[in-house]
């Protein structure tokens, strides 16, 4: 479970108390944040309006080459931090391994001019590297990728367009507002099953309409944290960047310290914790006990629902279906779908003409092979429907048996225009009011 704290809290000695005699104004209670600290150490200007130098910088290749010539049609001479240029998993599923042969090239020739660091194709992807390469805790790295996420490591990350990279390869600084910091208390253990995109895919459900942490830095804090392992933190971490924040920070403890002692970076580890008393402009609880397991859908990870909803209104539907003489396949359904034989209903029904005369009534299925099937992949003599669409616009266990009702109707009367301009109607009104996800 997930719950907002719009007003500020403190922190003393580790544990969340309320505003009260013996604690510091926020204004000074603000400096304990490990945010605060970490922001402070690099930025070149005052507290409210930052100017900050990163410690490094990371792109990929659909990034970097636009980066460099624009620095370089600037004045560049040489790459004044770190930067290494690496890859983007979306150009290395192509075909042969990578698109970008000659951004390759070029990124190589740049890091031998510059002095950069070169990934060569299929050695690593760029928020990997940087995992295992280029983190230091209390560092900060600017990355041209909106998921440039390392809190879970000590490691402030924010994701920028390439100009911002721009100004740092010209010794700019990337300037912002001081932001608000915000509390992720996390507490209890996650139940077996559970992933950690269970838990990211919850908190972009609690946060990302209402615009709690827009362009304001999560710190996670917390004894659930402790049950983590580093790979669940990164997986929660990463996800952030789709709350709409700025980045993130995590305490940092044994398992990050063991982390970076694997990865040969035991002397960049050190451990990262607010101080005794901490100001946070707003919290959000995060009790890992119940967490259940998420399912996110278009067109954005904040449209997430449970999947035992998904699972209650498939087993509603299934039953629905038996109960008007279809033979579901597996005599019921554990999961989000279901594959129905047609012939014990219908024998000369093809999965083909099932398809495309529900989709007359804007209906949609798909055709599909069933066991034993006498008729081609083309045609088959069975259908499969299922329900995380119409789960997530809005619909319910008792709509399940309106809709198999509306399936049966259409197949009952497959060639019956009039039955089919009626269904029609029927599923628009049942759906007008309930509008694909938008924000």
């Amino acid at each position: 479970m997930i719950t907002l704290e719009k007003n500020g809290v403190y922190l003393k000695n580790g544990q969340i108390v309320e505003s009260g005699r013996g604690l510091p104004a926020p204004e000074e209670a603000r400096k304990g944040t490990m945010a605060y600290s970490i922001l402070s150490a690099h930025n070149k200007g005052d507290d409210k309006k930052l100017r900050i130098k990163f410690d490094a910088l990371m792109s990929h290749d659909i990034t970097y080459v636009g980066i460099i010539q624009t620095a370089r049609a600037s004045g560049l001479t040489e790459f004044p931090l770190p930067y290494a240029m690496t890859n983007c998993h979306n150009s290395l599923c192509a075909v042969g391994g990578t698109i970008n042969e000659d951004d390759h090239i070029f990124g190589l020739s740049a890091a031998k001019k510059y002095g950069g660091i070169y990934v060569p194709v299929n050695q690593a992807v760029i928020h990997q590297y940087a995992r295992e390469a280029m983190v230091k805790c209390g560092s900060m790295i600017l990355g041209s990728d909106s998921h440039t996420r390392y809190g879970a490591l000590g490691t402030m990350g924010v994701g920028e367009g390439g100009p911002e990279l721009v100004k740092q390869l010209l010794n700019n600084t990337y300037d912002v507002n001081m932001p608000e910091v915000v509390l992720v208390w996390v507490e209890g253990e996650v139940p077996h099953g559970v992933g950690p995109h269970d838990v990211a895919i919850s908190l972009c459900k609690a946060v990302f309409a209402n615009g709690f942490v827009n362009n304001k830095v999560l710190e996670f804090v917390g004894p659930g944290i402790k049950n983590l392992s580093v790979d669940f933190r990164n997986g929660i971490d990463v996800m952030t960047t789709e709350t709409t924040c700025l980045s993130s920070i995590w305490v940092t403890d044994d398992k990050v310290k063991e982390y970076y002692a694997k990865h040969g970076k035991a002397a960049d580890f050190k451990e990262l914790k607010p101080a005794d008393t901490a100001y946070y402009d707003s919290m959000i609880k995060i009790d890992l006990s119940t967490q259940e397991c998420m399912i996110a859908l278009p067109f954005h990870p904040s449209n997430a629902f449970t999947i035992k909803e998904v699972q209650k209104n498939a087993k509603v539907m299934a039953q629905a279906f038996m109960d008007k003489g279809y033979k579901v396949v597996s005599g019921g359904t554990d999961n989000h779908c279901m594959l129905i034989d047609l012939r014990t209903k219908f024998p000369e029904l093809t999965g083909k003409k099932a398809e495309n005369t529900l989709v007359k009534a804007d209906i949609t299925i798909n055709k599909n092979m069933v066991p034993f099937d006498s008729r081609s992949p083309f045609q088959t003599s069975g259908i499969r429907v299922g329900t995380p669409a119409i789960t997530t616009r809005g619909l319910k266990e008792e709509d399940m048996k309106v809709i198999v009702d509306m399936i049966d109707r259409i197949l009952s009367n497959i060639d019956d225009e009039n039955v089919i301009a009626e269904v029609k109607k029927e599923v628009n009104t049942m759906m007008n009011p309930r509008p694909m996800f938008a924000w």
